[in-house]
C-alpha cells in the first residue's frame, strides 16, 4: 500500500491508522503548499487534487478520508479499529463524517485557505476568526455529546473515529492556538501518548 500525504494535513489521521495496523506501507509526499496536488502526475492518481489517497496493492486507488479509514479498518479486523455491531459502526461513521464534512472545511479550511472564502484580502482576518468560532462551536457540540466516561470517542473503545478527531484537535492546538474543552483535551493527550501517533508525527516531521 502507498499513502499519498502532505505533512500535517488531514492525511495525518490516515497515517495514524496505518501505523496502528502495523502492516508495511509506503509514503508518497504531496506537498500541498507547493501546489503538487494540481500537477499532472498526482492528478493521474487522484483527480480530486487532495490528500489523502491510498493506492492499494492491486494498484487501485481509494480517496476520501472516511472511505479509506473504513476500508483499512474492515480489511484488518485484527486491529479492532471499527465496531463490529451495526450501532457502533454507524456511530463511528457519524463521527468521521462530522469531522471531515463539517469541522475540517468550515472550521479549519477557513483558517488555512482563507482565499477560498473571500476574494478581498482585507476580509481574510474576519474569515479566520469565523473559522475559529465555528471550530469552537463544533468542539463544544462534541463535548456536550460526550455522555460516556471513556477516553475514546466510542464507548466500545479506540477506533478510526479517534484518528479523525485527532487531526482536527491537533490543528486546533498546534496551528490555531485554540484550547479544547475537557473531554477533547483529554482525548488529544491520550492520542499523543499512543506509539502509533508518535511514529506518524515523527515520520512527518511534526511536533508532538
Amino acid at each position: 500500500m502507498k499513502l499519498y500525504y502532505s505533512p500535517g494535513a488531514c492525511s495525518l489521521g490516515i497515517h495514524v491508522v496505518m501505523e496502528e495496523i502495523g502492516k508495511p506501507y509506503e509514503l508518497a509526499l504531496v506537498p500541498l503548499k507547493e501546489g503538487a496536488q494540481y500537477k499532472p502526475d498526482y492528478v493521474a492518481i487522484n483527480p480530486k487534487s487532495k490528500v489523502p489517497a491510498l493506492q492499494r496493492d492491486d494498484g487501485s486507488v481509494l480517496t476520501e478520508w472516511p472511505v479509506i479509514a473504513t476500508w483499512l479498518a474492515k480489511t484488518n479486523p485484527e486491529a479492532r479499529l471499527i465496531p463490529t455491531d451495526l450501532e457502533g459502526e454507524i456511530r463511528c461513521l457519524e463521527m468521521m463524517d462530522y469531522v471531515c464534512g463539517t469541522i475540517h472545511p468550515q472550521g479549519f479550511t477557513r483558517q488555512f485557505r482563507t482565499a477560498n472564502f473571500t476574494p478581498r484580502e482585507e476580509d481574510h482576518p474576519k474569515v479566520v476568526e469565523q473559522g475559529k468560532q465555528l471550530a469552537a462551536r463544533y468542539f463544544d457540540t462534541l463535548e456536550k455529546g460526550w455522555t460516556h466516561d471513556g477516553t475514546w470517542v466510542l464507548p466500545s473503545g479506540y477506533s478510526v473515529a479517534d484518528a479523525a478527531l485527532f487531526f482536527v484537535e491537533y490543528w486546533a492546538t498546534r496551528r490555531s492556538g485554540m484550547s479544547l474543552p475537557p473531554h477533547l483535551d483529554a482525548h488529544l493527550k491520550a492520542m499523543l501518548a499512543r506509539p502509533a501517533v508518535q511514529r506518524a508525527l515523527q515520520r512527518e516531521g511534526l511536533p508532538a
